[in-house]
């Protein structure tokens, strides 16, 4: 089978040594060439600021390019969490997203001290809990919550408030948040399903889903899983991107970024993936050889875009905004 539909790239930033300008020099390098996002790892044991002080830092130099920082679910209250997100949204004019994580080391539960690492499947229990509440509270505002009526004195209706009232395995949250509804409705969320464990919480809760795979036969096997499962959890498929995850260093592999091309062409061509998503192992090299040689190969062929289309990570990615719940539901305050 032939895709017609729309190819997404997508890449890693994350340069180990966290300068502001050297990640803003990647980034606006990824916006030059167009990419859908550019992801910034992270973890408790790394070094620096955390990833989403890193693109909250990145927001104001860039105009267009998503922001995805990796999020740890672990350890952390999903509470601050959500509004850190949402803030980004906000900084970046509706172009953030937040990647899950999980933190399933010994040495970094003692590091927070709050807790013993609990079991991988109990820790995507529970990442998908965050994720769920995370909507939730992104919806609690409604669109007009904000009515700033200086006359009375009013900043907000009380009517378009909602508690979310959520109640998980490991925590509970009232609600309602303290940032008002993001830009994009929900911010974009990323998942890497490439563990077994992860791929539930990537078809419940997922934008994108991260994979990885050794041939386009085994990536359109799990692009098919993921879709099966988002459809068993009542959402459309057609909402949820798969990029392949594949790490690239243009000085060892053969071919060099004409080759990378055939194969982005190759196996989005045929249905496998949705796009990529490519972590350079020398960020400045390889990102720089990626966009100024593979996607100028793919515009030659009618494969990408030669600009950017929406304002919105969302619009880049062709997801619809969600319609808050509680407005739809009509739930009361």
């Amino acid at each position: 089978m032939t895709s017609t539909a729309r190819l997404h790239l997508a890449a890693e930033i994350d340069a180990g040594v966290r300068t502001a300008a050297r990640t803003v020099a990647l980034a606006r390098a990824a916006e030059a060439a167009a990419l859908d996002f550019v992801t910034h790892d992270d973890s408790f044991a790394g070094p620096g600021l955390d990833a989403l002080a890193v693109l909250a830092r990145v927001a104001p130099e860039t105009r267009s390019v998503g922001l995805v920082p990796t999020v740890t679910t672990t350890h952390t209250e999903p509470f601050h969490v959500q509004a850190a997100v949402a803030t980004l949204d906000w900084v970046s004019r509706g172009r953030a997203g937040w990647r899950i994580a999980v933190s399933s080391t010994a040495a970094e539960a003692r590091l927070l001290g709050r807790r013993p690492a609990p079991s991988t499947a109990e820790l995507w229990q529970e990442a998908g809990e965050v994720a769920e509440v995370s909507r939730k509270l992104w919806d609690s505002w409604e669109d007009d919550a904000e009515i700033r009526d200086v006359a009375t004195g009013r900043f907000i209706d009380r009517r378009k408030l909602h508690h979310v009232n959520f109640q998980g395995a490991t925590f509970s949250v009232k609600g309602p948040s303290i940032v008002p509804r993001p830009p994009q409705g929900n911010p974009v969320t990323v998942v890497d399903a490439t563990r077994p464990a992860a791929r539930d919480t990537a078809a419940h809760h997922a934008d994108v889903a991260l994979i990885r795979a050794a041939s386009a036969e085994e990536a359109a096997a799990l692009r098919a899983e993921l879709q099966r499962g988002a459809r068993a959890h009542g959402r459309d498929p057609g909402q949820l991107r798969v990029l392949l995850s594949l790490a690239v260093d243009f000085d060892a592999y053969e071919g060099g970024p004409g080759a990378l091309a055939e194969l982005i062409a190759g196996w989005h061509g045929g249905g496998a993936v949705d796009g990529f998503h490519l972590v350079p192992v020398v960020p400045e090299r390889d990102l720089a050889r990626f966009t100024g040689e593979t996607v100028a190969r793919l515009r030659e062929r009618g494969l990408f875009r030669a600009g950017y289309e929406g304002a919105t990570l969302r619009d880049h990615l062709g997801l619809v905004r969600p319609v808050s719940q509680y407005a739809t539901a009509g739930v009361p305050a």
